[in-house]
């Protein structure tokens, strides 16, 4: 009668394929094998439940379902590597040297991997930025829709015109979402500055420059600026003014103006008349978009003109013209 083709032999029962023994493979290392496959499945499913619920409760509170799901991203991980060395490490000795070695591997061939782990623990103490918050990171620009242990996905969003050219292209020339999600290490916190638009304080100074002629009435031209600026933003004034005496306690910063006003720059060719207010960050192309088209009607209607690059010729020099004609040729 012929051995089985598969079959456990020896006094530590180990795996023999067709005579082959396999080292390692024995029955006490099987049942640890579909132990923590089963225990993984458990915490895999527990944790689908948990961000159910979370989503679930909620609601539309969207940095509290954030928060709640890197929570439980974070709980579940520890409690599998806990599991998983519980299983497979029962004998001290062994799991010191196991973890020494692993460590020493994983230093040097996943330096880059551990930096971004590393960033999401600071990520995670929200002091950098929140799921929402709007934030240039690794030369993306963008609203921050998801976070894991090594990346950070962004909604990249339009450039300005002065930087079109950078690679990668952008074609959308403002800040309105282009339609592309950039995915980005999250060990770039280390590397380079995280520029956040919204944090603390979801409000940003803008400005908007109109060059006029120096014959033309600056004091209206002006007023036309701050009439435009008030009509838009007076209602996002109001709502800034108490976040705005919060962040001034809390930082120790100097007050800042809410209020729109427009700024002189003296050129050799015209007036630049700058005006800042406040907006928020968020649909400020709609807004700039509202208050050019109120101050193009204006200026229009008092007659003021936008300066732009000219030259005025004075006056020529004499101008002597002679023709050479050839003997031999006979008019006609």
């Amino acid at each position: 009668m012929h051995a089985p083709f598969v079959q456990f032999v020896g006094p530590t029962r180990n795996l023999q394929i067709f005579g082959v023994k396999l080292l390692g493979l024995d029955a006490q290392n099987g049942r640890k094998l579909l132990f923590s496959i089963c225990f993984l499945i458990i915490i895999f499913l527990i944790s689908k439940l948990l961000r159910a619920l979370a989503h679930l409760f909620g609601g539309r509170k969207q940095k509290t379902v954030f928060w709640t799901r890197q929570g439980i991203s974070l709980i579940t991980f520890i409690i599998a590597i806990l599991g998983f060395v519980s299983i497979w490490f029962d004998n001290p000795t062994r799991l010191a040297t196991g973890v020494g070695l692993l460590g020493a591997g994983l230093a040097f061939a996943l330096q880059k991997v551990i930096t971004s782990f590393a960033g999401y623990f600071v990520i995670l103490r929200g002091k950098t930025f929140n799921v929402g918050d709007r934030i240039t990171m690794g030369g993306v620009r963008g609203d921050v829709i998801s976070l894991n242990f090594i990346q950070t996905v962004i909604m990249e969003m339009g450039e300005p015109p002065s930087v079109q050219a950078d690679d990668p292209g952008m074609w959308v020339e403002s800040r309105q979402y282009s339609g592309r999600i950039v995915t980005v290490s999250n060990s770039k916190i280390f590397e380079e500055p995280v520029y956040n638009y919204t944090r603390d304080f979801p409000y940003i100074w803008e400005e908007m420059h109109l060059p006029i002629s120096y014959k033309d009435d600056r004091r209206t031209a002006e007023q036309i600026l701050l009439d435009a600026a008030a009509k838009h933003t007076v209602k996002i004034t109001e709502l800034a003014e108490p976040a705005l005496t919060i962040r001034r306690e809390r930082f120790f910063i100097e007050p800042a103006g809410i209020q729109p006003r427009v700024y002189y720059r003296l050129t050799d060719n015209w007036i630049e008349l700058a005006v800042r207010f406040l907006c928020r960050e968020h649909n400020v192309r709609t807004l700039k978009d509202a208050m050019s088209r109120d101050i193009l009607d204006a200026l229009e209607k008092h007659g003021i003109g936008i300066a732009s690059g000219t030259y005025d010729i004075v006056g020529l020099p004499p101008v002597h013209v002679t023709l050479d004609r050839d003997p031999s040729s006979t008019p006609r």
